[in-house]
């Protein structure tokens, strides 16, 4: 995804850190693709830009730790810390900040960017706020996740992705793709990434064609898992949701596309355009 989207993912993940946790300062950035370095680009409540555009090495203060260790990590005073290294010291009293925490966000198994949160008194920072900043930054790594996974596939897309174009193993690889894609809906929150997955399933399913059947959102999510050989219960898994509702919504799909089987489901919702 593009490093404006990535920004504004940190940007909205700041303020429900400072929601969820009470801090008054949070402030974050991108790890840049080519070093281990992170620019601090996104500041909420902060007083002075002292931290704005700061570039953060890796293993070199708090953030820096984060990024090596590739996990939180929270000082009561940051000046006096013996845990970490004190290149920032200057930036960090001219904003006042005493109490630090510093969580990783890691897609993929690289740490993509950092989130922090502070006060300006030193006190120790609970567990409960510890939770909530690890909770802010795991959102932002499912939003990333998603953006990343439906970008690829709209830049793989072809315009016209009918069985005719893309044949075998190929086709086969886009209709697991789709599966994936429908199973990863539910469990996103920000509508407008719903709307761009919703896009993305569009063009591999040739959104366009004619469609003689109308099926629920979901009863296409358990056709997907079905198409891509799951089972009642690992389509309830992928998910989240029970076996019985997944038998449920099979059933009704069943039903509407005039099937008996679950191949024959599979196959008519094919034909109709609904699954690639």
């Amino acid at each position: 995804m593009t490093a404006e989207g990535a920004s504004a993912e940190i940007r909205a993940a700041l303020v429900r850190l400072r929601r969820t946790t009470g801090l008054p300062v949070a402030f974050g950035g991108l790890v840049e693709n080519a070093r281990p370095l992170m620019l601090i680009s996104e500041l909420n409540g902060t007083a002075t830009r002292s931290l704005s555009r700061l570039a953060v090495t890796a293993g070199t203060g708090l953030g820096g730790r984060a990024v090596a260790l590739a996990r939180p990590c929270a000082v009561t005073d940051y000046s006096s810390s013996r845990q970490i290294s004190h290149e920032y010291d200057s930036a960090v009293e001219a904003e006042g900040l005493r109490s630090v925490l510093a969580v990783p966000v890691v897609v993929r198994r690289r740490v993509r960017g950092v989130l922090y949160g502070a006060l300006r008194t030193a006190q120790p920072l609970g567990d409960r706020t510890l939770s909530a900043a690890v909770a802010a930054a795991r959102d932002v790594e499912q939003a990333l996740v998603v953006r990343e996974a439906a970008r690829e596939l709209l830049d793989a897309a072809r315009p016209d992705p009918s069985p005719g174009a893309v044949e075998g193993a190929a086709w086969e690889q886009v209709r697991e793709a789709h599966a994936a894609l429908r199973a990863l809906m539910p469990r996103v929150s920000d509508p407008g990434l719903r709307d761009e997955l919703e896009s993305v399933c569009g063009l591999l399913t040739g959104e366009g064609r004619s469609v003689s059947v109308s099926l629920a959102p979901r009863e296409v999510d358990v056709l997907a898992c079905v198409a891509a050989g799951a089972t009642n219960a690992a389509a309830a898994e992928r998910l989240g949701v029970r076996v019985e509702t997944v038998k449920g919504y099979l059933r009704s799909a069943m039903r509407k596309l005039g099937a008996h089987t679950r191949g024959e489901a599979v196959v008519a919702a094919r034909r109709a355009g609904v699954l690639p």
